[in-house]
């Protein structure tokens, strides 16, 4: 099973530039995401098929 509070994280401190999620994995990543307390900073830009992809801001989404 993929460790998204690692990925998230990693993200988070800029180790990576984004999180590729698939159709398929949306349902398991959102969970782990929305429990997150810093959740808010999380943007995620979808595109066909079911592909998004996560960027850390450092300003919360209202």
């Amino acid at each position: 099973m993929t460790d998204y509070n690692k990925m998230l994280d990693q993200l988070k401190a800029g180790e990576i530039a984004s999180i590729t999620i698939q159709k398929e994995d949306f349902l398991d990543f959102r969970s782990i995401l929305i429990g997150r307390p810093d959740f808010k900073h999380f943007r995620g830009v979808a595109f066909h098929h079911g592909t998004t992809i996560y960027t850390y801001t450092e300003d919360p989404s209202k």
